[in-house]
């Protein structure tokens, strides 16, 4: 197996972990490199084949990409642990409809006219926000994990849709890395064929 490092975007919230330590068991000697990509950059470094292959967040252009939806992932509601979401066990977009949306520039949301009035902010900021009490934030469950304190909440939003994490590469990447590491992610075993 070829020997420079194996490049492997993540999106914010997507955990590689897993796959990572099963390839470093097998091959020892090809360098596995995970690089952190915001969602606005996930299909740059693909594209432009800084990276090998990408755990993107669902959508992206399709066009010159194969992608394998992996999983999807829950919609969550940050709020501060003051706020009224606290008591709830779920909460629906109609509970959410007179509050405040923070809006981080990695949120993936396209941003409303009245939502623009928001200074640029990423989502550590955005967190930060909240937790003072002012807006609320939607992301997936992954991201509020990741942000996670002891003064905020996150509740899951029922009636919105879930985002999907996706495997993404280069369809004229024909690096036989690629095709170990899908076998890695769908659970083949070193024994077993595609």
């Amino acid at each position: 197996m070829d020997t420079r490092p194996f490049r492997v975007g993540f999106v914010t919230g997507a955990t590689p972990d897993k796959w990572a330590r099963v390839w470093r068991q097998r091959y020892p000697r090809t360098p596995l490199e995970l690089v952190p990509v915001t969602q606005a950059d996930q299909e740059r470094g693909l594209r432009e084949g800084s990276l090998d292959m990408a755990l993107v967040r669902l959508p992206v252009n399709r066009e010159g990409l194969h992608c394998i939806p992996l999983y999807d992932e829950v919609p969550v509601v940050v709020a501060g642990l003051e706020h009224l979401v606290a008591a709830a066990d779920e909460v629906t977009l109609d509970d959410l409809a007179d509050e405040q949306l923070v809006l981080p520039h990695e949120s993936g949301w396209t941003p409303s006219a009245e939502q623009l009035d928001w200074p640029d902010m990423d989502l550590k900021d955005a967190v930060e926000v909240v937790a003072s009490g002012t807006g609320i934030l939607l992301v997936p469950m992954s991201v509020a994990r990741l942000h996670q304190r002891k003064d905020v909440v996150y509740r899951p939003v029922t009636d919105l849709p879930t985002t999907k994490v996706g495997l993404a590469w280069l369809v004229d990447n024909d690096d036989d890395r690629v095709q170990t590491f899908i076998g890695i992610v769908r659970g083949r075993t070193e024994r077993s064929s595609r």
